[in-house]
């Protein structure tokens, strides 16, 4: 199926496991993808030779406006459009309270929040420009749930909640839909900002169905947002978490 042939779509935080998968999913439905990163510039580039032509790496730093207004406008030049906008770059870690430092409370509410306000504003005039298009905001359990020793990474991707709900009232009327992906219980890879450890509340939380969730399974949902079948979707949040947490 190529459903999305035609569009284009910005993924941050795409070099590895959800963000990663976000990006193939959308290329394999038509699209054509950019990759963004901070850092990690080979893996960025591994993902987009999976791809192939219909790919492009941007790196930026989604904190700082200057290069997020940058990167949007080489999604542009490269592209001509962008109709769809996957918020993923996030930080994850754990540490008691008590010990949690204000410079890293700030890092991780700005990476989360900050990179989402600046990439949804700056992408703003393209989206309208295409007439509509798509906000996926990639959330969390823990965000509903709550957690020990992640006070900073829960209020943040709380806060991701209240800022797709706010948006989804104001840019509705655009055509524009955005929306909260909620995973929870992956079987993901954690990066050295995590400690290369699983999270804590992976042993408290068991899902329904007694398997850890695939990255893919999280790339199909925003890939349906994103598609013809998501279009009278706006403002919610949706959990994908193998029944880990059943509220709303």
């Amino acid at each position: 199926m190529t459903e999305l042939q035609g569009r284009v779509a910005l993924v941050t935080g795409a070099s590895r496991n959800i963000g990663r998968a976000i990006a193939r999913d959308l290329a394999a439905a038509g699209a054509r993808v950019a990759i963004n990163a901070k850092t990690s510039r080979a893996e960025a580039e591994a993902v987009a030779a999976e791809i192939g032509p219909a790919a492009m790496v941007t790196m930026a730093d989604v904190t700082d406006r200057a290069a997020v207004d940058a990167m949007i406008e080489a999604v542009r030049a490269r592209f001509g459009r962008l109709d769809i906008l996957v918020n993923n770059a996030a930080v994850r870690g754990e540490i008691p309270f008590e010990r949690l430092d204000h410079a890293t409370w700030s890092r991780i509410l700005s990476i989360c929040l900050d990179g989402a306000f600046h990439c949804s504003q700056a992408a703003l005039p393209a989206l309208k420009e295409a007439g509509g298009g798509t906000i996926v905001n990639i959330g969390g359990l823990t965000a509903h749930t709550g957690a020990v020793e992640r006070v900073h990474v829960v209020t943040a991707k709380a806060g991701l909640v209240g800022f797709t709900r706010a948006l989804a009232h104001e840019l509705g009327p655009l055509g524009i839909t955005v929306n909260n992906v909620a995973p929870g219980m992956m079987d993901t890879k954690r990066g050295a900002s995590a400690g290369n450890q699983q999270p804590r509340h992976h042993a408290t939380h068991h899902t329904l169905i007694e398997r850890r969730g695939h990255p893919d399974e999280i790339a199909a949902t925003v890939r349906w947002l994103a598609g013809p079948g998501g279009r009278f979707v706006t403002g919610q949040v949706i959990h994908v978490n193998g029944g880990a947490y059943l509220g709303g």
